[in-house]
């Protein structure tokens, strides 16, 4: 039983240069998140909660072969030119060749939960708290550890508190030798996690996201829009507990679409924003009710609409049928050389003053960062 303590207790020292390690790259993540916002390759690195982030500013420590002075070659003498043992003459060159035998640098592959990155993000950005609305959720059991016993199984021992409890017994029987401080628990001195059930209020949010797929939005545009949805979602499921993602694509017509076909389809056909707001509000009637979920809508498009009049269709929809149903309606429009940008426009001239329709122009990926700032910086 000692070895086998001891063996235990002399891991902690290889958990705290472990933790210390994790400090590290968590801080070169937090001081270059502005960065990594902008970056979508963190997209295609997401998978079961968890997303690989490239850190190359890490060195790792490597051993090397030869003496501590770098003279000769390998251990003893040597002068510039000799050849190396084993490997013939040595090759003279300019130096301009294409290819090289060194090694080059290499990125660490960092995997942080999405918890924790949002919680990065809603540190970065100085992102509100969100207060669910809604006067309904739905409740789930959960499980949480707020007390020490002392009895319980083998996999709850609280090791920490059991190494208190066997100091406290030495030093009280006098057996305590600081010169020789070697803690040896017994069975009295064990405590295990205690854990009660408790009620957690669950609340719901759907995330409906809709772009524009006509032929103005290339695949730079729709890129630009699968970075914002992966920073949004990551913040919006740190905020609840239960979400509901669906995706619209609109041309002339609207459709609801798999999140793959959402950000790899491309039509060109013209451009009516009012056949997507129409299955939107369609959408919400049939499946959200606002007393029972928190709706967010994101729309991304370059500006394009096809008349004036359908602006005014979808400006009406939005006052009177959306916006009173959803927690907040979030235009991004998407620049593009061939977009007018004229929708944007219609919206701030007509919703200047509603707190519950936000809109930023993304010209790039620059933009990212400041764009999520503005739509989930109001903690609707």
């Amino acid at each position: 039983m000692t070895e086998g303590f001891s063996r235990i207790f002399s891991l902690s020292g290889v958990k705290r240069d472990h933790s210390r390690f994790n400090d590290i790259v968590r801080g070169k993540i937090r001081k270059n998140l502005k960065q990594f916002i902008s970056q979508g390759e963190m997209v295609a690195r997401k998978s079961n909660g968890k997303v690989s982030i490239p850190i190359p500013q890490i060195e790792l420590p490597k051993f090397i072969f030869g003496d501590n002075q770098q003279k000769g070659v390998g251990q003893g003498d040597g002068e510039q030119g000799d050849p190396v043992p084993g490997q013939g003459q040595p090759q003279k060159g300019d130096g301009k060749g294409e290819a090289g035998q060194e090694a080059g640098q290499h990125s660490l592959e960092v995997e942080v939960r999405l918890e924790e990155l949002a919680q990065m993000l809603g540190e970065e950005l100085e992102l509100p708290k969100i207060q669910p609305k809604g006067s309904k959720s739905v409740e789930a059991k959960g499980v949480r550890y707020n007390s020490v016993l002392q009895q319980g199984p083998q996999s709850l021992r609280h090791y920490k508190r059991t190494y208190k409890e066997a100091l406290k017994r030495q030093i009280a029987a006098g057996m305590y030798d600081p010169d020789n401080p070697v803690i040896v628990p017994i069975k009295s001195d064990f405590r295990y996690r205690g854990w009660s059930e408790e009620v957690i209020p669950q609340t719901n949010a759907a995330i409906i996201y809709i772009m524009d797929v006509s032929g103005s939005m290339g695949d730079e545009q729709k890129e630009i829009v699968r970075t914002e949805a992966f920073w949004i979602d990551t913040w919006l499921q740190s905020q609840y507990k239960g979400v509901d993602r669906r995706f619209i694509i609109h041309d002339a017509t609207a459709k609801e679409v798999e999140e793959e076909v959402f950000f790899s389809t491309r039509e060109s056909g013209g451009t009516l924003i009012s056949s997507a707001y129409k299955l939107l509000l369609n959408m919400i009637q049939a499946d959200y009710s606002s007393a029972d979920w928190n709706i967010y809508p994101f729309h991304f498009s370059d500006g394009d609409n096809w008349s004036a009049d359908d602006t005014k269709s979808c400006l009406s929809m939005l006052r009177g049928e959306i916006v009173p149903r959803v927690n907040q309606f979030s235009y991004g429009q998407v620049e593009s050389r061939y977009g007018s940008g004229q929708f944007f426009k219609d919206l701030m001239e007509h919703f200047q003053d509603e707190d519950q329709i936000v809109a930023t122009r993304i010209p790039d990926k620059n933009a990212i960062y400041e764009s999520i700032k503005v739509f989930l910086g109001r903690g609707q």
